[in-house]
């Protein structure tokens, strides 16, 4: 049965200027500026201000409009004429509605849109494809060889044999490839440069560098023994079975192991991943110690100056100020009016972007302030997203959205601004402490260890409980796992 009935509800509800104001907030200081073009070219009533103009025209100003008389209308004739070759189609169509207008209910609030950024230059798939153009080649064989570059992994292996290799030619290009011919391209290719390159996994990757060692000394001899036949006890850092094994001194393997560890274990990163995993860093932050003060300044990129365009605003005054009331000066107008206020909501979105990180980094910047007057990260207090939160009134998923993609460049060093928000332990005096001091001291115990007899987790525990921190061992497992630290185990030397 259907019936009506009249109910109160309260809902919270984000309107299109908070969700760009969201948006831009987890906007880096390194795309902002390319945000604001891409708004500035899907909105002709946003521009950058330009100084040549006059300045003093206020942005934030209401357009009035007004119906003129009869006897003003011949007056604003040329006016409206400079006018009458704009098309309102040119600007209607499905690119004019603003971002924060095209909100999906079957999406997550904080879903980002995360787009592929294409680079140009030079691979490494590339480079070998360049070394196999070196080689006379039949087209036959040219095409097993690209086929077998395409199936090498970035790290530079090739984890495919060669009659899997053969039924991918036949099947995708028609062509009939013999296992023979594919492995003795395969062959071929290991030839290449960087050493090791198209190596099946680890052991023959590191035996291909190692033979191409141009002085074959006795250390390099007992390298290769070690790797072609013992690779598994090496790997696990058996030292003592492979002295029982091969009876040599210690000292002999001491040597054969440092050779061992100047190879490369993934040739495919040798010349293209230092420029990936250095990517340039644009701090959002700059935090200066002035004799004991802090002082805290934004990016000038923060607060770009753009400004409501004056052409636009002249075009609306002066269509709405028209006493002809055609359908299509409607229209105009509406159209206008439309793109000065997406206009004025992206600059006030600006604005507060700007304060928001502001008083949220200074926030930090006093609740951290021990840290930032001397680096050490000991003295970093334990500090959750809700402590900033109430200090600055401001909802948790604010505050996060300011902490996990900025930059704070300091007198020692730039950094992630997340990486200052830890829990808190207790020490057996009560004291709470954060995480990240625990993390410290855990890894300068094991950077001081005793490389040939290195601490085991059990034997970190009780170090630290010595310090007055009473920490389970699953605990320091836990942390040296988040420090990268590997097992005790692994961290043997000679």
């Amino acid at each position: 049965m259907i019936t009506q009935k009249l109910e109160q509800k309260l809902l919270q509800k984000l309107s299109p200027q908070q969700i760009q104001l969201m948006k831009l907030l987890q906007v880096p200081t390194a795309v902002l500026e390319q945000r604001i073009k891409q708004e500035i070219e899907e909105n002709p009533a946003l521009e950058f201000d330009d100084m040549e103009e006059d300045d003093n025209m206020d942005i934030e100003s209401d357009v009035v409009l007004n119906t003129q008389n009869e006897a003003e209308q011949e007056e604003n004739a040329s006016e409206e004429d400079k006018f009458d070759d704009i098309d309102i189609e040119d600007y209607f169509d499905e690119d004019d509605i603003p971002e924060y207008k095209l909100y999906v209910n079957n999406s997550s609030k904080d879903e980002e849109n995360k787009q592929a950024v294409f680079v140009s230059g030079t691979t490494f798939h590339d480079y070998l494809v360049t070394q196999l153009g070196w080689r006379n080649l039949t087209s036959k064989q040219r095409l097993i060889g690209e086929v077998v570059i395409g199936n090498i992994d970035d790290s530079g292996y090739l984890q495919r044999d060669a009659s899997a290799i053969a039924d991918d030619i036949a099947f995708s290009f028609n062509v009939e490839a013999k296992t023979e011919e594919v492995q003795e391209i395969i062959d071929l290719i290991k030839q290449f440069d960087p050493p090791g390159v198209g190596a099946s996994g680890l052991q023959e990757c590191l035996l291909i560098q190692i033979k191409n060692i141009n002085e074959q000394t006795s250390s390099v001899q007992l390298a290769i023994n070690i790797i072609e036949n013992y690779f598994e006890d090496f790997i696990h850092k058996h030292y003592d079975k492979i002295l029982k094994k091969i009876d040599i001194s210690e000292e002999e393997l001491k040597n054969a192991t440092e050779v061992i560890l100047k190879l490369n274990p993934k040739p495919g990163n040798t010349i293209f991943e230092s420029d990936k995993n250095n990517p340039d860093i644009i701090p959002d932050f700059f935090v200066t110690n002035n004799d004991g003060k802090l002082e805290l300044t934004l990016d000038s990129r923060n607060a770009p100056d753009i400004r409501i365009s004056r052409r636009f605003q002249e075009m609306l005054e002066t269509y709405s100020d028209s006493s002809n009331k055609k359908t299509r000066n409607k229209e105009i107008v509406n159209f206008v009016r439309q793109k000065i206020d997406s206009a004025k909501w992206f600059i006030e979105a600006i604005k507060q972007r700007q304060n928001t990180l502001y008083v949220t980094m200074e926030a930090i910047m006093n609740f951290q302030k021990d840290y930032f007057l001397t680096g050490d990260e000991r003295l970093i207090k334990p500090m959750i997203l809700k402590d900033i939160a109430d200090i600055v009134n401001m909802d948790i998923s604010t505050v996060s959205r300011v902490a996990n993609s900025k930059y704070v460049q300091t007198s020692f060093g730039t950094f992630l601004l997340k990486v200052l928000f830890s829990e808190s332990l207790q020490t057996d005096k009560g004291e709470e402490v954060s995480s990240r001091e625990v993390k410290k001291i855990l890894s300068d115990c094991i950077d001081s260890e005793n490389k040939r007899n290195p601490f085991t987790d059990e034997q970190l525990a009780g170090l630290l409980k010595e310090k007055g921190y009473n920490i389970a061992r699953r605990t320091v497992a836990k942390y040296r796992e988040m420090l990268n630290i590997p097992v005790a185990r692994l961290r043997k030397e000679l």
